[in-house]
């Protein structure tokens, strides 16, 4: 397994009204995060929050390139982020669940404490495949035909590149102590954008193969 240190190049927040960033997306221009009972964006080049809807958010968000996903505690809820409407809703795999990605026409699902990521059908939520973690599993992405994901316990938070299909650790990028990763989504090419939990804050991890 591949092990380097995360290399943090920038953060954004705190920002005011918010406690804690859960989930977070990006949509090719904005980044998305989650605070318990909003979503907000933030301009990427600027770091300013430019806007906010009110909604259920208190753990993992994604897009597919049209709509929000937002886990709303048992359930994950289909976002119109044009009007802010809920278009309809499935129940999650299970209780606890954190993390949320979109990816292959699947939706995948993080689960803490259970440390698993389960791949569902969005339509249905009816289970597609899973896979487990020996760590709490927080955020959820993909990044180049790669699953990755957040882990968090204690003092110490990585992301980590797993096998999709056997849930092994290929790769490891550790945190700095006391920074600790909640919510967790890429740009597609070279960042991840980190949700630093109830610091309030988003932060940026340069990757390079």
């Amino acid at each position: 397994m591949k092990q380097t240190t995360a290399n943090i190049i920038d953060e954004y927040g705190p920002f005011s009204g918010v406690d804690a960033v859960h989930g977070v997306s990006y949509d090719g221009q904005k980044i998305w995060f989650a605070s318990g009972d909003k979503l907000h964006t933030i301009d990427p080049a600027s770091g300013k929050q430019v806007a906010s809807i009110d909604v259920t958010a208190n753990a993992g968000t994604a897009y597919d390139g049209q709509y929000l996903y937002q886990i709303a505690d048992d359930h994950i809820q289909k976002i119109d982020p044009n009007s802010g409407e809920v278009l309809s809703s499935i129940p999650t795999p299970e209780s606890g669940s954190s993390g949320l990605a979109w990816a292959e026409g699947s939706l995948w699902v993080g689960q803490y404490q259970n440390r698993k990521i389960h791949q569902i059908d969005p339509q249905t939520g009816a289970l597609i495949s899973n896979i487990e973690s020996n760590r709490f599993v927080t955020g959820v992405t993909w990044l180049d035909g790669n699953l990755w994901h957040g882990t968090w316990e204690g003092d110490e938070s990585e992301l980590r590149r797993v096998n999709s299909q056997t849930g092994e650790v290929l790769e490891s990028l550790k945190m700095p102590p006391t920074i600790g990763v909640s919510g967790l989504e890429s740009n597609g090419k070279d960042r991840f954008y980190c949700g630093g939990g109830n610091c309030g804050k988003v932060r940026v991890v340069l990757y390079a193969e």
